[in-house]
Formats: structure tokens, C-alpha cells, sequence
């Protein structure tokens, strides 16, 4: 197959922006994977934390983490 037989149309155009916000990641310690688990949490709490959008289950692991360094420091 040719170059020119690709089918591109689904696949949408990178920006100079947005190509330049990619990450290389060649060279560099890997990303240390994070671990799924059930977790009870009151609805308001979660309910707050989905109100802030898309990346809140990260926001809320940056709150333990927060929790968790300024204890270990105690």
C-alpha cells in the first residue's frame, strides 16, 4: 500500500499547539501506574469533585497525596 492509499479522513488534523504539547516520554522513567480500587465516598463529596469535570477522579488523587506527604512530613 501507498501513501497516498491511506485513508485519513477520520483521523483529525494536529495543531503546531497542540503537537507541541505532546509528551516524549523516550529516555524517561516510566509512569508508575495507579492501582484500581472500590472506594465509599459520600455522595456529596463525589458529587462536588464531578461538578469540577472531566479529571476529577485525578483531582481527588492529588488530595490524598496532598494528605498523605503532609503526614508523612508531621
Amino acid at each position: 500500500m501507498k501513501d497516498g492509499d491511506i485513508d485519513l479522513s477520520d483521523l483529525p488534523e494536529i495543531s503546531p499547539e497542540k503537537f507541541a504539547q505532546a509528551l516524549v516520554r523516550k529516555g524517561l522513567k516510566p509512569v508508575v501506574r495507579k492501582s484500581q480500587i472500590t472506594l465509599r465516598i459520600d455522595a456529596d463529596v463525589l458529587e462536588w469533585f464531578r461538578e469540577k469535570g472531566s479529571g476529577y477522579q485525578s483531582q481527588m488523587n492529588a488530595v490524598l497525596r496532598a494528605y498523605k506527604d503532609a503526614h508523612e512530613k508531621a
